[in-house]
């Protein structure tokens, strides 16, 4: 979900603690998966920006997400800690012509690569493959004059490595469920300016080898844009995560992780290419029981 305005492209024929060695490695696994800190979670938080809870017509979509986290700020965790993450996640996505509940039926399929470089209490680990992958086989779509709602269904499987005594992971391990709802509000006739809301909330399965259940995540990120001219969108974003239940298990933390973070992003069309392009930074700040880091974001989006 977010920031689609495919009406404005026409179709092409091709288109989540444990003690401190777990807590990194926790952390690390997650950051491919969630480019987030050691509260365990699959959805990776600030992925989605301006108008966000706007999903495209029918059709067929690739939506390329680039994410860069980095971070080096970690209150109260391990000295000398220092993490680096990239992750590419291509998403297919398939808005059909079917309707339910008077919404556009849709699902979607996310097969993400990263690399993970980190080092903390005098030790390093880097690694780079396959990261944990979603299936979405919900998706619904209502458009009215001046909003856009969304609601889906998703699971999260384990197919990325995951190893407890690895300071740097590409999979969390454990399997994940996930209720997105979200609303765009278009503030004038014109719908240049936007107001988006996307919630997330993620119940999570046992971890492989470490019987640590993570506790429950919720997910609310915002955007506040404007239009400036045919095509290009300006906009705020940022995002709250907060841990809701305490995790369960042997070595497990009774603390709750949380986290916020707001930074610019502009959006654009690009016709030429039949693609939309929108690069976001944003700062975490606030932190709880997890680091602090700064993430880009470059996302495209094609239609077929």
């Amino acid at each position: 979900m977010a920031n689609y305005r495919m009406s404005e492209l026409k179709p092409v024929n091709q288109y989540q603690t444990m003690k401190i060695t777990k807590t990194i490695a926790a952390f690390v696994s997650l950051l491919l998966v969630v480019l987030t800190g050691s509260a365990q979670q699959h959805y990776p938080v600030g992925a989605e920006g301006i108008k966000n809870a706007s999903l495209p017509p029918p059709g067929i979509y690739l939506r390329d997400y680039n994410i860069l986290y980095v971070a080096n700020d970690f209150p109260d965790g391990p000295p000398g800690f220092d993490a680096l993450a990239y992750i590419n996640a291509p998403r297919l996505i398939w808005i059909t012509d079917k309707k339910f509940l008077g919404a556009d039926y849709g699902m979607d399929l996310i097969v993400p690569f990263g690399y993970a470089d980190v080092s903390a209490a005098g030790d390093s680990d880097h690694r780079f493959g396959i990261a944990d992958i979603q299936f979405e086989p919900l998706l619904l779509s209502w458009h009215q004059k001046q909003f856009d709602f969304a609601f889906g269904y998703a699971v999260w499987a384990p197919t990325g490595e995951f190893d407890q005594d690895h300071l740097a992971n590409l999979g969390s391990g454990f399997w994940s469920h996930m209720l997105t709802a979200g609303a765009t509000w278009h503030l004038d006739s014109e719908k240049t300016w936007a107001i988006g809301i996307l919630n997330r909330y993620e119940f999570h399965h046992e971890q492989k080898d470490t019987d640590v259940t993570p506790g429950q995540t919720f997910t609310m990120e915002w955007a506040v844009s404007k239009t400036v001219c045919q095509g290009v969108d300006l906009g705020v974003v940022g995002y709250w995560q907060q841990q809701t239940t305490k995790a369960s298990g042997a070595g497990a933390s009774s603390e709750l992780a949380s986290v916020a973070a707001v930074g610019p992003e502009i959006s654009a069309v690009l016709p030429k290419l039949g693609v939309i392009a929108s690069l976001r930074y944003l700062r975490e700040f606030c932190a709880n029981a997890r680091p602090e880091g700064n993430t880009i974001s470059l996302t495209l989006t094609k239609r077929f």
